[in-house]
């Protein structure tokens, strides 16, 4: 009997984790970081607010929680894979150009919020914080292994192109592209995995030694 209570108890409470994420996200997207509170959130997703509490204590809790449940949401793991799986780091180079065509734009809703006010909330800075931290560990290791297997342009050390990689996916980037420039997400992916060949590889396809 215990077995068959737990079991209905525990999808609602993941029924009610996710209800409260989605509506954390919706507010973000629609309204503004502003806009969040407790109240908000309880009110979007349809549960008492004694019912959020038990799943997260405070704002901060939500936010926190918010970038597993959208990398979930989005297939951020399925994404990345042939970034890591990529046979060479040439290769893993044009699968982060694609990843990132695909994956950003969807984003870009809770970025601008989370960026209008990171300077003075600290819970959007904290939120802020562990996407940058994701994102620039993707591009050390891909400029890690740019330089292991030689093909690292010259002038550039792992560590600034790994800088450069992270600072080229601001969010301005992507909005004035695909909604000022009317560009398509196919035309972002070539075009960023043409500029990142020509920017940060030496050899074939990339700048020659010494240039």
């Amino acid at each position: 009997m215990a077995k068959t209570i737990e079991g209905p108890r525990n999808a609602r409470s993941r029924r009610t984790r996710e209800a409260a994420l989605a509506a954390t996200r919706e507010i973000l997207e629609r309204d503004g970081f502003e806009a969040l509170t407790m109240a908000a959130v309880a009110e979007r997703a349809g549960v008492s607010r004694q019912g959020l509490y038990l799943h997260f204590s405070s704002r901060g809790d939500l936010v926190t929680a918010l970038f597993g449940y959208m990398a979930e949401q989005e297939g951020l793991h399925a994404s990345l894979a042939p970034v890591r799986e990529a046979p060479d780091a040439v290769c893993a180079l044009r699968a982060w150009a694609r990843h990132l065509a695909s994956y950003h734009p969807r984003l870009i809703a809770v970025d601008r919020a989370i960026d209008r006010v990171r300077h003075t909330d600290p819970d959007a800075a904290r939120h802020r914080a562990t996407v940058d931290e994701k994102q620039l560990g993707t591009c050390r290791r891909l400029a890690e292994r740019l330089a292991a297997e030689g093909r690292l342009a010259p002038h550039w050390t792992p560590g600034t192109a790994a800088d450069m990689l992270w600072g080229l996916i601001a969010t301005d980037v992507f909005e004035r592209l695909l909604t000022g420039r009317e560009w398509t997400r196919e035309a972002l992916a070539d075009h960023l995995a043409a500029m990142y060949e020509a920017t940060f590889v030496s050899g074939p396809g990339g700048p020659a030694a010494g240039g």
